[in-house]
């Protein structure tokens, strides 16, 4: 199922419910990077309605801490050891349906975005966010609507317009990426190498691309495979 999608709003057109807030908005941030986490904990804090209440440093101790704390709202990073951002917020979303996760990454692959989205993310937003449109969106996710940047969402619309490429395909693409031959991916997946050049043809017609390097270049910027 395609997850829903609601565009940012602009900072300015936020309603101002919560300036009377009962209570600050308890936040989990968890990113891998000690002075990103510090020095947002830091901007946070300085919002008398928002209050950081833990820090993780990978996606096993979100989990783990989201477990412990129950914060109102989540801060993930997607690139993180262990366990990565999306596999975090389908393992807190899995025993917390209601949870209030915001994906927050220097990625914008169209695949890292719709992966997190299907995942249970409630928002993606990337690192050079305005702090103004951050503070928004913590308190847009909080009271239960989604908040996904704008230019986050046109990348997304343009994967749905593309055509999708198959488990095999990927598995072909990933491969690809690994710098594997034909006869190499062949013997992997257990196929003839017929099968793997009508695959890597399919590919090429998916994404675009003119040629194997190209092919690769696409699917490591769009997320559709890892080095």
């Amino acid at each position: 199922m395609n997850p829903s999608l609601e565009t940012a709003t602009e900072p300015n057109q936020q309603h101002a419910s919560w300036q009377v807030a009962s209570s600050p908005i308890r936040i989990l941030i968890a990113d891998d990077h000690p002075p990103l986490r510090e020095g947002l904990s830091a901007l946070l804090e300085r919002q008398t309605d928002l209050r950081v209440t833990a820090m993780a440093a990978d996606g096993e101790e979100a989990v783990a801490l989201f477990r412990q704390y129950q914060p109102d709202v989540v801060l993930m990073d997607l690139r993180m050891p262990r366990l990565e951002g999306a596999d975090a917020v389908a393992a807190i979303c899995r025993e917390w349906t209601d949870a209030r996760i915001i994906v927050l990454t220097t990625f914008d692959g169209d695949e890292d975005i719709y992966r997190a989205l299907r995942a249970g993310a409630w928002g993606y937003l990337l690192k050079d966010v305005p702090c103004e449109e951050l503070f928004a969106a913590i308190r847009q996710v909080h009271r239960g609507k989604k908040y996904i940047m704008s230019q986050v969402a046109q990348k997304l619309t343009e994967r749905f317009q593309g055509a999708d490429l198959t488990d095999r395909e990927l598995e072909v693409l990933q491969l690809l990426v690994q710098g594997k031959s034909n006869r190499d991916i062949s013997e992997a997946l257990c196929v003839v190498e017929g099968t793997v050049k009508f695959h890597v043809r399919n590919i090429l017609e998916k994404l675009g691309a003119c040629d194997r390097t190209q092919a690769v270049t696409i699917a490591l910027k769009r997320g559709l495979a890892r080095l």
